[in-house]
């Protein structure tokens, strides 16, 4: 073994070396024959991806409703879309008159997109939702007429967890009373019946993104968690699954709703699962305003089974804000408004300016693939399809999006169609009745793009046909 060399020496050779030309420490693999021979997939990959627009359909027109993010209006500004922008939801005559032209139309959860609302709708291609939830759309009747609903299922749910954790100490606090009070010039500081949250159980039922989030927020102050879902999930830190609603109900200390809108979820708290909760329990419903049997909330809190609630979400909200909201509602509003340690917010659970920008951005840009890509990837009623994209310097090649019935024969049809031409990718999937085919040709011109288009307009099973190129 040599003998060791000096610290100074070592130094200085790394010095040396740093200042002497191509002696860099090399991060990429030592060069071979492929940096002479290109190949091929690797050019595909490094290649500008070809802008595609309409064929017989013109400028994209779009309705955008609810004050949706202008993150999300800026994307289609820059895409050259025509945008008719409204700050709140429109009247459903208002709204069948002007969706009539469209292609697109964005909302968010006061519009109701109804079956009678949408067979007004003759271009409409797709639907942004820019939000979670997608039951304010007939989602069926969207499927089956080729206009595909797309959604943000995950970017508000960080704000809704916050949400609800703030909540969960107000209510073992009585804040919100305390706060209302004080508004009202009464000074009133009291510790009975309030509560440290440490050490206490809470229930969440539905362990999604929000619910999973929440688990591991509230664990950080010392809660316990329970959780039911209806599927068996890995749990996140200390949290424990149990197999059934009632055990849940009976042994937390806060109960919180983090489900979808299902007819299996409509009323699915109401009076025996009141009576299953702890005496002097909590419960919080940033959801669906369906999930919960409002007169049983009422009643079980006047009777002083619950200590206090949280609701966020409601039967019926209104269109727009402002005063006197509470008219046109459900009646048990104005009980709600009378109960001690009761907090009501007007459906804010993802209502943050990060939620709202990211869910413009990702609903934009879902929305902006499938109008100009045919990309039906994150669709909520519709097949999930996509193609990668054309080159830049494909000519003559164009995109065939073809939405039809899904029956026996078709593909065979449209095959026939397109058998002059060379097909470069295809690619098909179905959704129950409704089936979906992206397919690139190359070799074409506008005559031959006009006679595909209206060969296909003609087949017997087709329900909208596209063509991009």
């Amino acid at each position: 073994m040599s003998s060791p060399v000096p610290i100074s020496q070592l130094s200085n050779s790394f010095k040396q070396a740093s200042l002497s030309p191509k002696k860099e420490v090399s991060t990429s693999p030592t060069s071979s024959y492929l940096d002479t021979a290109l190949r091929s997939r690797a050019l595909t990959l490094n290649r500008p991806k070809k802008a595609l627009k309409p064929f017989s359909t013109g400028d994209i027109k779009m309705l955008i409703l609810e004050n949706i993010n202008q993150t999300a209006l800026s994307t289609f500004h820059k895409k050259g879309y025509q945008v008719e922008f409204y700050k709140t939801s429109l009247p459903e005559e208002e709204l069948i008159e002007k969706i009539k032209d469209v292609h697109v139309i964005g909302i968010r959860s006061k519009t109701k997109l109804t079956a009678n609302v949408l067979k007004h709708a003759k271009n409409l291609i797709a639907i942004g939702c820019f939000c979670i939830g997608t039951n304010q759309v007939d989602l069926e009747y969207a499927g089956e007429h080729g206009i595909a609903v797309f959604n943000s299922p995950f970017c508000n749910s960080r704000s809704v967890a916050e949400m609800t954790l703030a909540e969960i100490i107000f209510l073992s606090r009585q804040m919100g009373d305390r706060s209302m009070e004080m508004h009202q010039g009464v000074w009133n500081k009291k510790s009975a019946k309030c509560w440290e949250v440490r050490g206490k159980t809470l229930g969440i039922v539905g362990y999604g993104h929000i619910g999973s989030q929440l688990s591991v927020l509230t664990e950080s102050l010392g809660m316990h968690v329970l959780y039911y879902d209806i599927l068996s999930l890995m749990s996140l830190g200390n949290s424990e699954q149990v197999s059934t609603l009632d055990e849940l109900l009976s042994n937390s200390d806060f109960v919180t709703l983090h489900v979808p809108e299902t007819p299996e979820t409509k009323n699915m708290i109401s009076t025996p699962q009141l009576a299953q909760m702890k005496d002097g329990a909590y419960l919080l419903n940033n959801c669906r305003g369906s999930v919960v049997d409002i007169p049983a909330l009422v009643e079980a809190l006047k009777l002083g089974k619950l200590a206090g609630a949280a609701l966020d979400v409601y039967p019926a909200e209104p269109r727009k804000n402002g005063p006197d909201f509470q008219d046109g509602l459900f009646p048990e509003i104005e009980q709600l408004k009378t109960l001690k340690n009761v907090i009501l917010t007007p459906h804010i659970g993802g209502s943050t300016e990060e939620a709202q920008s990211a869910i413009g951005i990702e609903v934009s840009h879902t929305l902006s693939n499938y109008i100009n890509e045919g990309t039906s990837t994150g669709a909520v009623n519709f097949p999930e399809v996509a193609l990668r994209g054309l080159d830049w310097d494909q000519k003559n090649a164009v995109r065939v999006l073809y939405i039809h019935q899904n029956v026996p024969g078709v593909l065979k049809t449209v095959n026939q169609i397109l058998s002059d031409h060379n097909i470069e990718k295809q690619f098909s999937d179905s959704r129950g009745n409704v089936a979906y085919l992206m397919t690139d040709i190359s070799d074409v011109n506008l005559d031959d793009i006009k006679n595909i288009y209206e060969k296909l307009e003609g087949t017997p099973f087709r329900i909208i046909t596209r063509i991009l190129y």
